[in-house]
């Protein structure tokens, strides 16, 4: 792309307006930027932003963008979160085609640089324990103090260094630190540390290495290296953004990236941090990474969240200003039904069933019932269910003594079952603590397909499965993880949902849903929309709920 005939997206941002600028003055002729995770957690649902912008102001301007594995800390890295975090960008619609790297690609050029600091006399070797160097590093109001350390000839830090490499060195002996400025008000430019000793292998180098740069030092000469022009992090980076200038300006990188700024993405009910979810996980408080309560992109996947609604969130929330407010979770959950509601078939489903015999129904006799697939969608068709005597219908569509505006089955009471026919409750069956079990109806066969003859009209319908053709299987109904809106704010164990997930064994589905791979998502009418969930197992389905379906009856309910 020519920098005299830049593209012009269609949306802009501040960001956006920044690159444009540099398209426009000449100084990038080609836009390349980078998503760079460091593999050592799952992905969360703050990451998508960072994503959707990189890979989306490289297309925009007909540039590329890089996948870039900042692997650094052997210790915490795993291949599963290399995999998962390929897995999730790409579930998100986009690729980074040939362009796959990774920090440890650069080891050997980084080492190389870190010498021409020594060299330069703008790095030291330091023999200052971790808690010495921070307790030297000052405060935000007080200036740092030198290292003892730190006016070490060059010989002797290129030596020290080298014996480092060597192995010769116990983890934490030595560090390698940038000599920039004690006194600077920015902390990050009191004498970083570059490089720390770490035994440790690598999942990709082995054990070709025990000492590892800090990715502070390792970033942005990764971006340099790869010709990236813009480097776009989130703003907990604003203040190491000084840091990465200075080692751009003092080592002989091959190109100069800028970096720029944005406000991260934060949502209420949810925590982010990525050390805190990896807690859940190790002490079992969820069932792993995926676990459909987790704020990880993994786990939406699994809950049935499409990759739409994600993207349409983006859209709306856009980039943003460089505050650290959080978005309403429950603007993304409107996104995500708002997709599912356009392409998610519906579906019969009886989460707590209820059986239903209507005694005037013939024994034996089964009709097949037509069944819209999607009224968003005329294309997708209709299917056929089968009806027969004996029903399954949701245990909260009846009640023996209801209120005045419950109008779903009573005794007495006349209701449609969608698709099917009007039945009547005539009676019940309780067991010997006086619970209900079973309701006898009849039916008036001239209401098949829900209309009457006579024009009567009844105030509720109700969905329904049959008892012989329905298919057992379970639904797992997640709720929030955390009670309070603003988590940041409490004791996080102590804030956990201890209802976040309701398991219903028995439920019943109509049987076209047979053998569904997992991730398949239906509307249960009147219920919500589910997802097949990968412990699903032939003769044993499982279902995860997504989201809700808004009801009336619930906020009646609550309201008393």
């Amino acid at each position: 792309m020519s920098a005299h005939d830049p593209a012009t997206p269609e949306r802009t941002d501040f960001i956006r307006e920044r690159v444009a600028a540099d398209v426009r003055d000449g100084s990038v002729s080609e836009v390349v930027t980078r998503f760079p995770p460091e593999p050592n957690g799952y992905l969360h649902i703050g990451h998508p932003k960072a994503i959707a912008l990189n890979f989306g102001i490289a297309e925009e301007y007909g540039g590329r963008c890089h996948l870039r594995f900042d692997d650094t800390n052997p210790i915490k890295e795993e291949q599963e979160y290399i995999d998962s975090i390929q897995e999730d960008v790409r579930w998100l619609g986009f690729d980074w085609g040939e362009h796959l790297y990774y920090a440890s690609d650069y080891f050997h050029q980084l080492y190389d640089w870190a010498v021409h600091l020594i060299k330069a006399g703008k790095a030291y070797v330091d023999d200052l324990s971790a808690d010495e160097i921070r307790a030297h590093r000052g405060t935000l109001t007080e200036a740092g103090t030198n290292s003892p350390w730190r006016d070490r000839a060059v010989d002797e830090n290129l030596d020290l260094f080298e014996r480092m490499r060597a192995g010769e060195f116990a983890d934490g002996a030595r560090v390698l630190r940038a000599k920039i400025d004690m006194a600077s008000p920015n902390i990050n430019l009191r004498d970083p540390v570059l490089y720390r000793i770490l035994h440790a292998t690598h999942p990709r180098t082995g054990d070709e290495w025990c000492i590892y740069p800090l990715y502070d030092f390792a970033h942005g000469q990764s971006d340099a290296i790869e010709g990236v022009t813009h480097s776009l992090c989130t703003l907990e980076f604003e203040d190491h953004r000084p840091l990465y200038d200075w080692l751009i300006e003092n080592l002989p990188v091959p190109s100069r990236p800028r970096q720029y700024e944005f406000s991260r993405l934060n949502f209420t009910y949810t925590i982010l941090s990525k050390r805190f979810l990896g807690r859940l996980v190790s002490e079992g408080y969820v069932r792993g990474w995926d676990d459909p309560r987790m704020p990880t992109i993994a786990a939406l996947r699994r809950r049935g969240f499409p990759p739409e609604g994600l993207r349409n969130f983006l859209d709306l929330v856009g980039v943003g200003g460089r505050g650290h407010s959080a978005a309403e979770i429950e603007m993304l959950d409107h996104e995500v039904r708002d997709v599912l509601n356009r392409t998610a078939p519906r579906r019969f489903a009886v989460l707590r069933p209820l059986k239903l015999v209507i005694e005037n129904y013939p024994e034996g006799q089964v009709e097949e019932i037509e069944a819209v697939n999607n009224p968003e969608d005329p294309s997708a068709g209709t299917r056929m269910l089968p009806f027969a005597r004996e029903l399954w219908i949701e245990r909260d569509d009846f009640m023996e003594d209801p209120p005045s505006k419950f109008f779903r089955l009573a005794p007495g009471r006349e209701v449609r079952l969608r698709g099917g026919y009007f039945v009547t409750c005539t009676g019940v069956t309780k067991d010997a603590d006086g619970h209900v079990t079973e309701l006898r109806c009849t039916y008036d066969p001239a209401t098949r397909g829900g209309d009457a003859a006579d024009g009567r009209k009844v105030k509720a319908t109700l969905h329904w499965v049959s008892a012989a053709h329905a298919l057992d299987v379970e639904v797992r109904l997640y709720d929030r993880l955390f009670r309070s809106e603003l988590p940041d704010n409490v004791d996080y164990l102590a804030d956990l949902n201890p209802v976040s997930l309701d398991v219903l064994t028995g439920a019943r589905v109509e049987p076209s849903v047979l053998n569904a791979p997992p991730g398949t998502r239906y509307q249960f009418e009147r219920l919500g929309y589910f997802c097949v969930d990968p412990d699903s197992a032939p003769g044993k389905m499982v279902f995860n709920r997504t989201v809700t379906l808004k009801d009336t009856w619930a906020r009646i309910e609550r309201r008393g």
